[in-house]
């Protein structure tokens, strides 16, 4: 990476590597005040969400990224607190720690009990990360942009409620609330108010004239100057007791290993927010991986964010993640490289080394205000949902039960909720696949559905049909069934078969079926039986069952139930064409083929 000249007055600007989207990019030192407002304020405000000092915010934004710049594959991936896994630590956090941490240290018992080690898992659990659908996590991110909002209430009102953890938390803080009313503190109130008509019309403008603005304004170090300059000139900590900041200690803390004893406690928190990590930064890289045509390594991926959670755990760093805020920061101010961690990473150094006594006398309402505001686009989710509800009524159901989860019941039971509800209905799905009967389209070789095409070719005594759903336990009844219906083998003896052609048609009796495995990805042992006894009572009817396109598990499992005892492996064929040629051959049309038209 070398030094380009430009035209004065125009930012430095460095070569990228091969793939960078457009070849030049601003150099990284030009966007380093935007990285400010990006890092700082958001570590210490999602530490109140953690139920931890605001100090751990900071050390979260810097070693995670730290780390992650060095092992990552995301070249525009900022990763640090993300406040769906500060929401869930925050839980973990007040169960195994009752009482409150006050001030900006904790003594070694606390450090033992604290986040940190709930990031240790990740290294291993993030692979299921997989059964997390879109559907799941954008309900999931939207559901607990509800609790953060509500968690964050007692702070904007000044109330020292205690935070309510479990199932129905956001409506016990809700009635705890709206009980505590009246002794809410008006200057916190005051600041909360001003802090919000700040930073939420802040936001709306950067978002709507990202294009035109050279720069995102810094509604949060602007508002956390002018909070800081007012508790100090008013002494609104004193006078009308507004909880502020207080000493961030600087330097960095004590490395410290967890307590392993502890793992069994925390084995249940650990395992949905290794999910929530993974599938948040996974979806996020590929995201900016298409779009800036580059690829992303998946397992070293997983491997440099469950190695940015280890490391980082020992600390004192709560779970972190990537972050679509500072993301789309990032790369708005033209950041196309890991190197934007690096001097992220810069900024939140100088102030644990440096600047740490200016934020003193910030008010953490203010802080709690900036939770609020970052929760924008994770409320604006919601409008996609007439959307969904065109595209897929399932996956639209799939949402909104996990919402609901969600927000009645708590973040991780939730997530839970909408995990099983998400695989009920593909096996639902998997159920409910019809057995097409296929026909030749004239002039062609290809064979389609009956009923999808306009006009397709049949041959009499000859039944060709496509079973497009894997073959287990759950779908073997409705094969079973399937296929009597198809081939007219009934309980008290050989029926007429069905046709899919007109009403009047007349359906001669089935003397060859072909059945289209294509569609079959895998079959366990009780779907493999339920072939063979297909098998079997085809051969007693006198049907020829001819199978085509196998795929090699597939066929290694109906082999293994024993079907080469019930046929011969010149009834396997390789694809529908060739079976059918075969079929052709053994009805004996030798001469000009006479075939049923549907039109």
């Amino acid at each position: 990476m070398w030094r380009d000249l430009e035209s004065p007055g125009q930012p430095p600007r460095v070569r990228e590597g091969k793939g960078s989207p457009g070849g030049w990019a601003p150099c990284p030192l030009t966007h380093t005040p935007e990285t400010f407002p990006s890092t700082t304020p958001p570590g210490m405000a999602f530490a109140l969400l953690t139920s931890v000092p605001p100090v751990f915010g900071l050390y979260t934004s810097f070693f995670p990224v730290l780390i992650y710049t060095l092992l990552g594959t995301g070249r525009h991936l900022s990763t640090g607190t993300f406040a769906v896994l500060s929401l869930m630590t925050g839980s973990a956090v007040e169960r195994l720690v009752p009482e409150p941490l006050e001030g900006n240290l904790s003594g070694i018992e606390r450090e033992q009990l604290d986040a940190q080690r709930l990031g240790m898992f990740a290294l291993q659990l993030g692979v299921l990360a997989t059964f997390l659908s879109e559907p799941v996590v954008k309900a999931l991110t939207s559901g607990a942009a509800l609790h953060v909002l509500v968690s964050q209430l007692p702070s904007l009102l000044g109330l020292p409620l205690p935070r309510q953890i479990g199932c129905f938390a956001l409506f016990k803080t809700l009635a705890a609330v709206l009980t505590a009313l009246p002794r809410s503190s008006p200057a916190e109130l005051t600041v909360s108010a001003l802090s919000l008509a700040l930073l939420v019309p802040v936001k709306e403008l950067n978002v709507r004239f990202r294009d035109r603005l050279p720069t995102p304004i810094p509604g949060e170090i602007v508002m956390v100057l002018l909070a800081s300059v007012l508790c100090f000139t008013s002494s609104l900590d004193t006078r009308y007791n507004v909880q502020i900041v207080g000493l961030l200690p600087g330097g960095f803390p004590q490395p410290l290993l967890p307590s392993l004893a502890e793992l069994p406690r925390i084995l249940a928190d650990s395992l949905p927010m290794a999910l929530v990590t993974f599938a948040v930064s996974a979806s996020l890289a590929s995201i900016y991986a298409d779009k800036y045509s580059y690829t992303i390594d998946s397992n070293q991926e997983l491997f440099a964010h469950g190695v940015s959670n280890l490391i980082s755990s020992l600390f004192s760093c709560f779970p972190n993640s990537a972050t679509l805020a500072t993301t789309s920061l990032l790369v708005d101010a033209g950041g196309n490289t890991q190197l934007a961690g690096l001097f992220s990473c810069m900024v939140v150094l100088s102030v644990l080394l440096w600047l740490g006594p200016f934020f003193y006398y910030l008010p953490k309402a203010v802080l709690a205000c900036i939770n609020i505001s970052s929760m924008r686009q994770m409320f604006f989710q919601m409008r996609e949902l007439p959307q969904l509800w065109r595209i897929s009524r399932v996956d639209f159901a799939v949402w909104m039960v996990t919402w609901v989860a969600v927000v009645t019941l708590s973040v991780d039971l939730g997530l839970a909720v909408g995990v099983v509800f998400s695989m009920m209905t593909v096996v639902c799905r998997t159920q409910r696949v019809q057995c097409l009967a296929l026909g030749l389209a004239e002039g062609t070789e290809l064979y389609r559905p009956l009923r999808e095409s306009h006009k397709l070719l049949q041959v009499p005594g000859l039944c060709i049909l496509s079973y497009p759903t894997p073959l287990y336990f759950g779908t073997r009844g409705r094969f079973r069934r399937i296929l009597e219906w198809h081939l007219g083998l009934g309980e008290g003896g050989k029926e007429a078969p069905k046709t899919d052609g007109p009403p009047d048609a007349v359906a001669e009796p089935v003397r060859v079926v072909v059945l289209d495995c294509s569609g079959v990805t895998f079959a366990d042992a009780a779907g493999a039986r339920e072939v063979v006894q297909l098998a079997s009572r085809c051969r007693d009817a006198g049907i020829h069952l001819l199978l085509a396109q196998c795929n090699a598990s597939v066929l290694g499992t109906l082999t293994q139930a024993g079907l080469l005892d019930r046929v011969t492996p010149e009834q396997l064929f390789v694809s529908v064409q060739d079976a059918a040629a075969y079929a052709l051959e053994r009805l004996e049309l030798t001469g000009p083929k006479t075939c049923t038209v549907w039109v």
